[in-house]
């Protein structure tokens, strides 16, 4: 594993894909502590949190059970993108690939994994627009700066949002595809 630079080190720590600040008209501060905290510490919300937020704000959990399933499904989901990714690029985890070498593209698929934790904490906030601009322009700056291949990490995103709605019932798939759609545009303009 290559050592990471002190610039990397810290647009990692600044690259922070969600915010919460417009929550506030929709959900309490407790309510928003606990999508926070689960962010803070770079993990899904458990069951315990999630009922909670059923109880708090019932108003905003009808798809909590979406939010449960694609949390323990989320290696198959993972696994199913990242075959994606291997059949539309396949020479990118071999010498001269932008996925090489092997730890390249471990921290692609972790990325893979850290994606959909962000897109159900909007889908049980119920909030389709819950990214942070500032936080993506550190997350462009920092893929830059690694030389990420954008355009399999698009790729991976679109495979991620397929792999989890095949797993929701059709009368979801047109409600939840919004908040996979606003992660893959934001990425979508990394490109630029």
């Amino acid at each position: 594993m290559t050592q990471l630079s002190e610039k990397v080190k810290e647009l990692i720590a600044k690259a922070r894909i969600v915010s919460f600040a417009t929550w506030d008209s929709t959900h309490p501060p407790d309510a928003i502590a606990i999508f926070q905290n689960a962010d803070d510490q770079r993990r899904y919300l458990n069951d315990e949190e999630l009922s909670f937020l059923q109880t708090t704000v019932p108003s905003h959990s009808e798809y909590i059970p979406v939010v449960q399933m694609l949390r323990d499904r989320v290696t198959e989901i993972v696994d199913q993108a990242r075959g994606h990714v291997l059949q539309q690029f396949p020479n990118i985890t071999e010498p001269g690939g932008g996925l090489y070498p092997p730890s390249r593209a471990d921290a692609c698929w972790r990325d893979f994994w850290h994606f959909l934790r962000c897109i159900t904490y909007g889908i049980a906030g119920q909030h389709t627009v819950y990214t942070s601009p500032v936080g993506l322009d550190y997350m462009k700056q920092l893929y830059q700066e690694l030389q990420v291949p954008l355009d399999a990490m698009i790729v991976g995103l679109e495979g991620i949002k397929t792999a989890s709605l095949q797993r929701c019932e059709d009368r979801q798939q047109a409600v939840l595809a919004p908040y996979f759609d606003h992660l893959i545009s934001q990425m979508k303009t990394f490109l630029n």
